[in-house]
């Protein structure tokens, strides 16, 4: 098998005990990932900037007694700092801002053995579930590269899901991990709140509604994923202790637990799910009995419209702050011409808010998750799709929309995502089903806050009986 082969039939794991074993070095790999990123990204556009001297640098010196040892990486060009790397943020305001400092979680992506080669693709600000910033254009599918390849990891999810990489830096601020694994046929994991830290220098995004993980092909490089970055920083406002055992581990237990499972078969408001959702729920729900756990349907329906009005304001307080604050990294202040048309409506609105609306906004915010999470009281894990729609032609969500109408399509796709993360609970996104002409349609099963380990355990057992590993997109590496 010829190292190229290898690398696009590998998941990250896979890779780095080949490195271990000397079977291939690091720089190799490295090598093969550059040759990937450069057939592949001029179709699909997920890799927005190169940074491969620095990576065939790090490749050389490269490390093999760790998790990921020698992998190529792809960073989500989004909030989180790599000493050296662009964040643009998908905007032009950004778009000449390099990062001075590393964030603790990069220096534990590294301290993994990751190779960073770049940065992937994401919407301005991550303010939608599609990924097509004005600054960069479009990131296409590549299972259906006329749909939405998700937002806003979509860069991320796009750049694995056709070999470019086997896993890459994600983020949820309302399904941003869970979408772009749902519409790639990934796995993705959104932690719980405060199970990572974005120290040192960051303290929480959004009231800990964001969380970082990854995009992978498979449940186990997700799982050694969490082990390598998971764990909080003194003063951490949201902090969960360690587990007593690695997640990993949990893939290899022989009687796993078994679960109280609850799922849904209609939306929020109570319509009916559409057709390919309840199949693929439905899917789910058989492989979960046939593995011996309680499987029971449940009534899950909350506020979704009042949870949005809310979010949409306390969202904006918070984007205004920070285009404000970033005003003297930047050397000056943000103007209309810079950013898309919901990012200034957003800076606009957040402005003009009053520090007692913001406030009765998070506190109404917390009596929704309350409310929401006691209907997890009953179960173990809820399944759900992670989409309530199929997947939107590119130009669906382009931020230049009006706000209003921006707002109203973008929920349509948060309605079973967005409410984990004012929970904080953790949710992962399974590739299970696929409709007939070959588009993914994820699954998400939500756990109790801190429980990854029941996601993870589950997912193991789901991907033995229902593997997705030898399904592949139309655009693909190799």
């Amino acid at each position: 098998m010829s190292i190229k082969d290898l690398y696009v039939s590998s998941d990250a794991l896979g890779l780095a005990a080949n490195v271990r074993k000397g079977e291939v070095s690091a720089r190799e790999l490295v090598e093969v990932a550059i040759e990937c990123i450069e057939d592949i990204n001029p179709q699909l556009n997920a890799v927005i900037s190169k940074r491969y001297d620095y990576a065939r640098a790090l490749a050389d010196r490269a490390v093999t007694d760790v998790p990921f040892a020698g992998v190529p990486f792809l960073l989500k060009d989004l909030t989180l700092e790599w000493e050296g790397f662009p964040v643009t943020n998908g905007s032009a305001y950004f778009k000449h801002y390099t990062a001075t400092s590393s964030w603790e979680l990069a220096k534990r992506m590294k301290a993994a053995g990751l190779i960073p080669l770049g940065k992937t693709n994401t919407p301005e600000m991550g303010r939608s579930s599609s990924t097509e910033p004005r600054l960069y254009g479009a990131t296409k599918n590549p299972w259906h590269p006329e749909i939405v390849a998700g937002g806003s990891s979509g860069g991320s999810g796009a750049a694995v899901a056709s070999r470019m990489v086997p896993i890459a830096d994600a983020s949820d601020g309302g399904g941003s991990i869970r979408m772009p694994a749902s519409l790639n046929g990934l796995v993705g994991l959104k932690p719980s709140r405060g199970r990572i830290t974005f120290g040192p220098d960051v303290v929480e995004l959004v009231y800990g509604g964001v969380v970082y993980l990854c995009l992978s092909r498979t449940v186990r490089d997700t799982a050694a994923y969490l082990d390598a970055v998971a764990g909080a920083m003194p003063g951490d406002p949201y902090a969960l202790p360690l587990p007593e055992r690695p997640y990993l581990s949990l893939l290899s237990d022989k009687k796993p637990p078994q679960l109280k499972i609850g799922f849904t078969t209609t939306e929020p408001d109570g319509r009916p799910l559409g057709t390919e959702q309840r199949r693929a729920v439905a899917a789910a729900v058989k492989a979960c009995e046939a593995l011996g756990h309680e499987v029971l349907e449940t009534d899950f329906t909350y506020d979704f419209e009042h949870m949005m009005k809310l979010s949409v304001r306390i969202h904006a307080a918070k984007s205004a702050a920070y285009f404000d604050s970033s005003a003297s990294k930047i050397g000056r202040k943000v103007t209309k011409d810079d950013v898309e048309n919901v990012t200034w409506e957003d800076i606009q609105l957040g402005r003009s808010l009053s520090a007692v609306q913001h406030s009765q906004d998070i506190e109404a915010m917390r009596r929704f998750a309350r409310n929401f999470v006691t209907q997890f009281h009953a179960f173990d894990v809820v399944i759900s799709p992670v989409l309530a729609d199929l997947p939107h032609p590119r130009g669906w969500l382009e931020m230049s929309l009006d706000p209003e109408s921006f707002d109203h399509r973008l929920s349509g796709d948060l309605k079973f995502t967005a409410p984990l993360n004012q929970t904080g609970q953790p949710a992962i996104s399974l590739p299970l089903h696929q409709t007939e002409d070959g588009k993914p349609i994820g699954v998400q099963f939500a756990a109790r806050i801190g429980d990854e380990a029941a996601l993870i355990s589950l997912a193991g057992q789901l991907e033995q009986v229902l593997p997705w590993k030898e399904r592949k997109p139309q655009i693909i590496a190799g």
